[in-house]
């Protein structure tokens, strides 16, 4: 059984483990999804709409698929995949920033002295 969402071919260019493949999926569904969702948060939340055309609403809310929410995508690093200490500007993880900065690879990122 496949996902039901997983992508033929990945446009990712990190390292490739099945958790980076997971959150480059919800990133890409999410993103197909999140002006629909938007439409029926507002639905749901109008209290000016009759109490019927909210109730289904947020029924529909309810039976969309969990890789539509915005909180199940996580940031990771785009070098390496890790979840963990990422810095969210760069999207890079700690030690990653440090070799690319100190190599020069990141414009205006220098090391400080004083």
């Amino acid at each position: 059984m496949s996902a039901p969402f997983r992508a033929k071919k990945l446009d990712i260019s990190c390292f490739v483990n099945a958790r980076v493949i997971r959150d480059h999926t919800k990133r890409k569904v999410f993103a197909e999804h999140e002006t629909e969702r938007q439409a029926l948060r507002y639905i749901a939340r109008n209290t000016t709409l009759s109490q019927r055309m909210r109730a289904v609403a947020q029924l529909k809310l309810t039976q969309m698929h969990c890789y539509t929410r915005r909180n199940q995508v996580k940031n990771r690093c785009v070098d390496g995949g890790r979840g963990r200490g990422v810095l969210s500007d760069f999207r890079m993880a700690r030690y990653a920033f440090r070799m690319h900065a100190l190599a020069g690879d990141l414009p205006g990122v220098k090391k400080a002295s004083w």
